[in-house]
């Protein structure tokens, strides 16, 4: 396949199609989610919000279907993105975003961070897994399409991961702000009050902190 094509060529329009069709699946997704965009875990696409997101992303649409490559590789991420979005988008809208993120905040703080991260590990490095095994059984010469695809898993993983981490290190942060404004406030003589659970997220986690957030893939 070409590095790049022209524009309104067969080529060209059916790559737009796939992007529109890729990036649409995960605005439907998010909306399905989280309408008022309270559980996005992408600060970028959150503060973009809808009214900027979706033209943004249809200028990247018409842009990126010139290069084949990264066209299927976003295309391959989006739809990932939007199928875990799916998965818990019934029971986001089901309780309502503030109380599904106080409930999944509380989730995360009963919850030992060892076996929290082993789990997320686990499941990105899996994902991460498949898109490699892809990638090596593809011939690169001939047909870059599994190439890409293989690329647009392994990027999904990285994905779920970073803005895993980063919603847990927002928590944390929040957190410890929370702790430090409880003490300035905690009357003299007073003895705090310090968590005992050990090794869990628990404690410097008060459910007022940053959201968690749903975790969901860049919105590009």
């Amino acid at each position: 396949m070409e590095d790049t094509v022209p524009l309104g060529s067969r080529i060209y329009v059916l790559l737009l199609l796939l992007l529109l069709v890729a990036r649409g699946m995960d605005f439907l997704s998010t909306w399905v989610a989280t309408p008022n965009l309270v559980l996005e875990g992408n600060p970028i696409a959150k503060k973009l919000g809808w009214r900027w997101g979706i033209p943004i992303n249809l200028a990247l649409c018409f842009g990126f279907a010139f290069w084949p490559l990264p066209a299927i590789v976003i295309s391959t991420t989006s739809v990932l993105v939007a199928a875990r979005n799916f998965q818990s988008a019934w029971l986001m809208r089901s309780l309502g975003e503030q109380l599904y993120r106080d409930w999944h905040v509380e989730r995360v703080q009963e919850t030992s961070v060892t076996l929290y991260l082993f789990c997320l590990f686990g499941q990105t490095a899996l994902t991460a897994g498949v898109g490699a095994a892809v990638i090596y059984f593809s011939n690169w010469d001939h047909d870059t399409v599994p190439l890409a695809i293989g690329l647009g898993i392994i990027a999904y993983a990285v994905a779920v991961a970073f803005f895993t981490l980063l919603g847990i290190w927002r928590l944390r942060r929040s957190g410890l702000r929370q702790q430090r404004v409880d003490e300035i406030k905690r009357p003299v003589g007073n003895p705090a009050s310090l968590p005992s659970r050990h090794g869990k997220l628990t404690g410097v986690y008060p459910r007022e902190s940053a959201p968690l957030g749903k975790q969901l893939g860049p919105t590009l």
